[in-house]
């Protein structure tokens, strides 16, 4: 599998239609349905970008607001153990739960925020 393709936070994946020869793609971190394709991988990122485009002034002429990727925000459970086990930690290191969860987070990911910054 390649690179996702990304436009103003949009991410997007790309099948093969061997029989067709077609591109499709579709955006994966919206539950709103934006696709595009293309015949070649040289038009790929246009029709993407125009699907985007096309989806945010869709959403415009309805004057609904288009739905953001990645609010930043995840639902998270775990067992009353774990929930105090990381208070506990976190009470020692004089940090947030939050600011706990968001390293542990980044370090499993081997994540640099630098890394990504545009």
């Amino acid at each position: 599998m390649g690179k996702p393709l990304e436009y103003k936070g949009y991410v997007a994946v790309v099948d093969v239609d061997v029989d067709s020869g077609m591109l499709h793609g579709e955006v994966i971190n919206t539950r709103d349905v934006i696709t595009f394709e293309a015949t070649c991988a040289a038009d790929l990122m246009k029709e993407f970008q125009d699907s985007v485009e096309d989806y945010l002034e869709f959403c415009a002429e309805r004057g609904a607001e288009p739905e953001k990727p990645f609010s930043g925000q995840i639902p998270f459970r775990t067992s009353r153990e774990i929930h105090r086990q990381i208070f506990l930690k976190t009470r020692q290191e004089g940090i947030s739960m939050n600011e706990w969860l968001n390293r542990a987070v980044e370090k499993a990911l081997a994540w640099s925020p630098a890394r990504y910054e545009k």
